[in-house]
């Protein structure tokens, strides 16, 4: 760009920031510029965030408020945190962790963070490289593709197969895999295929990865949100085969997103990422970026402690009745297909078959008639690598969810070709 006398600015954006063409923020703000010039005066329903705090049921437990409260009206907590977080924050995190693994997790294998988003944000540039590349699923979480281009890390994509509940395809994974393939993410409970892959898949994907030489990436912001056949599993049970590194907060389980309180734990009982510098690099990213907030790390070990299992499994328990409530309506609507009822996480996925539907071109015009017509917004399947799919929140208001599920099946007989 040149200034008024003709030389040139020595500065411009980077580009890089721009290669993820389609986000879920822009495709949001776009169906609801859809629905505010329409004139059909339907109330708002949102199916597109997956954020349990827009189901009024979901209310986080009392123990969690308290200690917060209990924390910052100590005074106690007022200072900036050690760099990789609170010792006592640190230690019950390592025991929750540990609960399910076959061995115990020490405390300075876990990094607090501001949130899962950047406990993403930390890893990528922690394992990226000049010429290094990084296996996402498809469908994944956008965040993951974002941060890659971000730090110029390449992504490559292995499929998940969902006519086998979004098992990995591990010849798709194996395929993806050269000589300067870093690591693989896997995200479980999966958001957003609401599938939670069972011990023995997760065996196979461990093996997969040692294979292949890679570490596995555990996305388990939905760890313990699971609410069909098969139990939720950490990937860290499998940590003596592959390195891992898990990913966690208490967004999903406690109902908390806005509380912004995550966490790194790097599960590796062979030491492999403190002899490749993995831990170093960890450390040296915390002491640059932002630390969480000193009195939500406070608050950690009694939320983790003293949280009552009758508060989980009423959760799980409403999320069960979401699930059935989708499933019976999706099997209602000719033109969508859910190969698999969700089972875990907050959010399901739909095909669209194009054969049942006319003056519909793919899934975003999907979904911005829908938004005009019926003021429901769905996610485009685009929008997390699976083009002509719908993502479909079922973090709701049953009610709303029953309204909303009603007017997609009106929509879908409106446009149904006869």
């Amino acid at each position: 760009m040149e200034k008024e006398n003709g030389e040139k600015w020595k500065f411009q954006g980077n580009k890089g920031l721009n290669t993820t063409s389609v986000s879920v923020r822009g495709v949001y703000n776009m169906l609801m510029d859809s629905i505010n010039n329409n004139d059909n005066n339907k109330t708002l329903i949102r199916l597109c965030r997956v954020d349990p705090t827009d189901n009024p049921l979901f209310r986080t437990t009392p123990v969690a408020h308290e200690a917060v409260a209990a924390a910052a009206q100590s005074f106690n907590f007022n200072c900036y945190p050690p760099t990789v977080g609170l010792p006592d924050a640190k230690r019950a995190i390592a025991n929750y962790l540990s609960s399910d693994l076959p061995y115990q997790l020490s405390p300075e294998d876990v990094f607090l963070t501001v949130g899962g988003t950047q406990a993403i944000d930390i890893i990528l540039p922690v394992l990226a490289r000049p010429g290094a590349n990084i296996l996402l699923p498809r469908p994944g979480y956008p965040q993951y593709d974002s941060r890659a281009a971000c730090c110029q890390l390449e992504v490559r994509y292995f499929d998940l197969l969902p006519q086998k509940g979004w098992e990995v395809d591990l010849d798709s994974l194996e395929a993806m895999t050269d000589d300067n393939t870093v690591a693989m993410v896997l995200i479980n409970p999966s958001n957003p295929c609401g599938n939670v892959f069972t011990y023995q898949h997760l065996e196979k994907v461990a093996e997969t990865a040692k294979k292949l030489g890679i570490c596995v990436i555990s996305d388990e912001v939905y760890a313990h949100v699971a609410f069909g056949n098969n139990p939720f599993v950490p990937m860290g049970v499998f940590s003596s085969i592959v390195p891992v590194i898990t990913i966690g907060s208490l967004s999903k389980r406690w109902l908390v997103p806005g509380w912004r309180t995550g966490w790194i734990a790097t599960c590796d009982p062979n030491k492999i990422f403190q002899k490749t510098g993995i831990v170093r690099n960890i450390i040296s990213y915390l002491e640059i970026t932002s630390d969480p907030l000193t009195f939500m790390q406070a608050a950690v070990p009694q939320i983790l402690e003293k949280t009552k299992a009758e508060f989980h499994l009423k959760n799980l328990n409403m999320m069960r009745e979401a699930a059935d409530i989708f499933d019976d309506v999706c099997k209602e609507i000719p033109c969508l297909t859910c190969p698999h009822k969700p089972e875990g996480a907050m959010a399901a996925m739909v095909e669209i078959n194009f054969s049942q539907v006319k003056g519909i071109i793919d899934d975003v015009d999907f979904c911005v008639k829908l938004a005009k017509e019926e003021s429901v917004i769905l996610l485009p399947g685009v929008t997390v690598g699976l083009k002509n799919w719908l993502r479909i929140s079922l973090a709701v208001d049953p009610s709303d969810l029953e309204e909303g599920l009603s007017r997609l099946k009106a929509f879908s007989l409106r446009h149904a070709i006869s």
